[in-house]
């Protein structure tokens, strides 16, 4: 294993579950405003205000020099899109990914939220994202290895006729927003660092109904799938035991985890 890799004692998982737990909260207050006709700046707003009242301080802003709260990346946009005044549409579908902290301890998940009524591709997508990102999830036990989370990733994926975007990884979460290691979601059975208890890891694939290649577009931030097809995204954060992995972001939906479709969006 690499050395690098700061383990986490149960104390310290118990903080980074009340601060993933508390962000996954902004996350559910963003879906009750997310119709046609809002801006991706309006829930930029949400999100500032959503923030302060579950008791986190927004760090993506300045991160790295990004301008914005949050990254609000709608249909083919794959990741970091900045929000603006663009107004979601009926069918549309939107990711919000968030980054923040409480009592030191960082959080950072991502959301696919439908606007409005979806079509069947777009249903087909977002249902395909969400049971990948589980299937890594599950696949993060002690006494695996990490390729075996882009494996698993990969394997769902394709059951529902989806490419997972190979630039985008997943990362270990602590003290600092981005801690070894770098999780590939896509990835062979076997291969990779050992997955040991005490590692904190963020799983989030980025899923497109079209080839996987994007593009970074001029503002320097947004990348786009190469041929506009739709990209969607869940990203969670798991605590891996000795006896168990918990899905920490999402610990009070465990009994519905496991359905076709998230729970909200």
């Amino acid at each position: 294993m690499n050395p690098y890799v700061p383990l986490k004692t149960r104390l310290e998982a118990e903080r980074l579950r009340q601060a993933a737990e508390a962000l996954e909260r902004v996350l559910a207050d963003l879906s009750t405003v997310i119709r046609p006709g809002v801006t991706t700046a309006d829930l930029e707003n949400v999100a500032r205000l959503a923030l302060k009242r579950h008791g986190l301080t927004g760090i993506l802003e300045g991160y790295d020099d990004y301008p914005s709260l949050i990254c609000a990346s709608v249909n083919n946009v794959a990741a970091h899109g900045l929000p603006s005044g663009h107004e979601l549409a009926e069918g549309d579908i939107l990711t919000v990914d968030i980054s923040a902290e409480r009592a030191g301890c960082k959080a950072d998940a991502a959301w696919t939220y439908g606007v409005g009524r979806l079509g069947t591709e777009q249903r087909r997508l977002v249902r395909g994202a969400w049971k990948a990102t589980l299937a890594g999830a599950m696949a993060a036990r002690a006494g695996q290895r990490l390729g075996d989370i882009g494996a698993a990733i990969t394997r769902e994926a394709a059951r529902a006729g989806c490419t997972v975007i190979r630039e985008f990884t997943g990362h270990g979460i602590g003290n600092e927003l981005h801690e070894p290691p770098v999780i590939p979601h896509v990835a062979e059975v076997g291969t990779g660092e050992p997955i040991v208890p005490g590692m904190i890891l963020n799983i989030e694939p980025v899923l497109t109904l079209g080839s996987g290649r994007v593009t970074l577009l001029d503002d320097g931030w947004s990348y786009v799938t190469a041929d506009g097809t739709l990209a969607a995204q869940f990203e969670v954060t798991v605590s891996v035991r000795s006896d168990r992995t918990d899905i920490l972001t999402l610990g009070r939906h465990l009994p519905r985890l496991r359905g076709a479709a998230p729970p909200y969006g």
